[in-house]
């Protein structure tokens, strides 16, 4: 056996003295550390700690899980002893993360390429692959051209704050539960003005359309499935108003892209209305299983965002590899529609289960499948128990992700959940519930 020497002191738990290299501001007591100790006990106190489950996923045998044995951390709960895991939360919603077609690609371009992009996009950073993902992205859309960034979330934040810093008195109009990416990017464009609507409420937006004035550059902000309610908007009637008002749209179709549509272009595909939304970003990470994100619009947007957003400039591409299995998951989806069938049959199964065993539930128009709680703190230990006693992972969402009140578990059947493992879900959640209380809880419907 080879021992490996830590040759750096200061980095080597085993030194005695690294425990007194210890910040004289802490030692001071600066505001800071008073202010993180005071937060983090107020969080606690509403039930609002948040720790991770390390978890590794069985490529071949998902949505089981690995928990292995874990000593507790302040950020991840102990794991007594290695056990099997059965996930209800994850967002590769398809399981396209861990088909052999698309692992496959990842590993010859890791043999090709190497492990890292090497660089920014403008600095040896964009390969073929690149440009063939941004190609396909904008095909898939209908679009003339798409570009990529390192997330989701700074294809939101970067994409927004570029435009709507671009030019002077941009009014932008955005819907009240928009994405938290979507909110960092128009709180930090520099000289826009915001107005939010209610959500999905039409009328409450074109009210505040006819209010603005009408020479000024304005944008609606707005998503097609919302991740927490499982609702959908609408998208024709936003785009009417937009053309009304002399607006443009900027849709965030994440958690859609993949999942509906004839080719996985999301709600606006299956709707017909791709062509009149003038800005689409999506997601590689969720229906596609990958990672990274996109946004697909005419050429001369896209190469202005290309050449000035700074959330795409000063970032290492993503890597070869990440970017030749969006691809080949991508071009899967596009071709098969069989997992998006079999998602909706699972989640339509699941939901009847839940109905017949009395278990209260949010009927969404997507495929999302909330499960009201109403407290924090009942809310963290529901999950806890489920995990702990049965063996499923479901996440609870607490605020402030959701608001107060509406704390509940966000459960994505996909297509690889058995009757079983539903089976299983069911008894656990009819016999936890009615120790909880929250039986008599009355099914939710949404609009």
């Amino acid at each position: 056996m080879v021992t490996i020497m830590n040759e750096d002191p200061v980095n080597d738990p085993g030194c005695a003295w690294r425990k007194a290299a210890v910040s004289s501001n802490q030692v001071d007591g600066h505001p800071f550390f008073r202010f993180c100790r005071t937060a983090l006990e107020n969080i606690r106190a509403q039930g609002r700690y948040r720790q991770f489950t390390p978890l590794a996923r069985q490529a071949e045998r998902y949505p089981l899980y690995d928990q292995p044995e874990t000593q507790a951390t302040p950020s991840t709960p102990a794991c007594p002893q290695d056990r099997e895991v059965v996930v209800w939360s994850s967002n590769d919603y398809l399981g396209m993360g861990v088909d052999p077609v698309v692992v496959e690609a990842a590993i010859q371009a890791i043999h090709e390429h190497g492990a890292g992009a090497g660089g920014t996009r403008n600095i040896a950073g964009t390969s073929p692959v690149h440009t063939a993902l941004e190609a396909e992205m904008a095909d898939l859309h209908g679009k003339e051209a798409g570009l990529l960034f390192v997330s989701g979330y700074v294809s939101n934040q970067a994409t927004l704050q570029t435009i709507l810093s671009s030019m002077p008195g941009w009014i932008c109009f955005s819907d009240r539960l928009n994405h938290a990416s979507m909110i960092a990017g128009i709180k930090g464009a520099r000289g826009s003005t915001t107005v939010i609507y209610e959500h999905n409420d039409l009328a409450d937006l074109e009210a505040k359309l006819a209010a603005a004035p009408r020479d000024v550059p304005k944008l609606i902000a707005f998503e097609s499935v919302y991740s927490m309610d499982g609702d959908i908007s609408d998208i024709a009637g936003t785009c009417a108003l937009a053309r009304k008002y002399g607006a443009i749209t900027y849709l965030d179709e994440v958690h859609a892209v993949g999942l509906y549509g004839d080719q996985g272009g999301g709600v606006s595909e299956r709707d017909g209305v791709a062509d009149q939304v003038d800005i689409i970003e999506g997601t590689l990470a969720k229906g596609f299983g990958v990672h990274g994100g996109y946004i697909t619009a005419t050429s001369d947007i896209v190469e202005y965002l290309r050449l000035s957003a700074s959330g795409f400039i000063f970032t290492t591409a993503l890597p070869p590899a990440v970017v030749a299995a969006a691809l080949a998951s991508v071009r899967l989806v596009r071709k098969d529609g069989w997992r998006r069938e079999r998602m909706f049959e699972r989640v339509n199964t699941f939901r009847e289960k839940l109905r017949r065993a009395g278990i209260p539930f949010t009927m969404t128009p997507s495929h999302i499948v909330p499960i009201p709680v109403g407290d924090a703190q009942r809310c963290r230990e529901l999950s806890d128990r489920l995990l702990n006693d049965y063996g499923i992972y479901a996440t609870p969402i607490n605020y402030p992700t959701v608001p107060r009140g509406t704390e509940r578990l966000r459960l994505t059947p996909g297509p690889f959940h058995t009757d079983e493992m539903m089976d299983e879900m069911v008894t656990a959640l009819s016999h936890l519930l009615r120790i909880n209380d929250l039986a008599a809880q009355p099914v939710a419907a949404m609009a």
